[in-house]
């Protein structure tokens, strides 16, 4: 309950009181984009000043979601234990400010994505073929490392894992208007069999109920290598990682303190 207190208040903060710690594991996450930051301003290597706050406070959750600014990207902290149902509107990580990622990764709609990426190997073992995700921030060497860890798992893992259900996918998120960590080539889901999605679940004039199927085992390597989980999420998409390694360092830090 404390924790998510504090999310809260971090969330109606025009600039939160973390926002240094977080802007560090930011800027250390990226270092190929980042050269630093002043509190207020990322710098970028190409010179770009990115203002970290656009100054509104009192976000709503929708306008923390389709008008987030850089330091909203940690107004709700990631929990690096496992097995805890999500409050309401607790996504970790869903929170993204779209400018920072186009810049990043590119504009998948203006080719931009498209010659950055990697074919993967995807479980070979196991006869999971092969991922096309970004070379950018070396996401390819990190799934790489978690397909390596994945196939020492016990093979009754495997239905889980393949086929992939999916990696670069030059799309928005369903129902809205904000594109995808897919559409960056810097998420996987996993084999949709087996995976739970809020939208599926959710039914007119009920509480939506958290639902997973996806082994922790699973979950501990994505986040061993830098990637987020999508059911750690009150609107969960089990089956679906995404590259954020500045939201997992910031957990392992401690953060928020408790």
């Amino acid at each position: 309950m404390r924790r998510v207190m504090c999310a809260l208040l971090l969330a109606l903060s025009p600039v939160s009181v973390f926002a240094q710690p977080a802007l560090d594991e930011l800027v250390a996450a990226y270092p190929d984009h980042l050269t630093g930051h002043d509190g207020s301003v990322l710098l970028w290597k190409d010179g770009t000043r990115m203002p970290v706050s656009d100054g509104r406070e009192n976000k709503s959750f929708q306008e923390l979601l389709d008008q987030s600014d850089i330091d909203d990207q940690f107004a709700i902290p990631y929990p690096m234990q496992s097995g805890k149902i999500p409050s309401l509107n607790e996504d970790p990580g869903r929170i993204r400010n779209e400018a920072f990622f186009l810049k990043m990764y590119g504009d998948c709609r203006k080719g931009g994505v498209a010659s950055r990426l990697t074919s993967v190997p995807w479980l070979p073992g196991r006869g999971g073929g092969s991922v096309m995700v970004t070379r950018v921030n070396n996401v390819d060497r990190a799934l790489a490392a978690v397909s390596r860890d994945l196939e020492k798992l016990p093979d009754d893992m495997t239905k889980f894992l393949v086929p992939s259900s999916g990696t670069y996918n030059c799309r928005v998120i369903a129902g809205t208007n904000r594109l995808s960590v897919h559409a960056f080539g810097a998420a996987i889901d996993l084999n949709s069999r087996f995976g739970d999605y809020w939208l599926w679940s959710s039914k007119p004039g009920t509480a939506l109920k958290w639902n997973n199927r996806i082994p922790i085992e699973i979950v501990e390597i994505f986040e061993r290598h830098g990637f987020i989980w999508g059911g750690k999420w009150y609107h969960f998409d089990t089956f679906h990682f995404e590259y954020r390694p500045e939201i997992i360092a910031l957990a392992r830090r401690g953060w928020p303190r408790q």
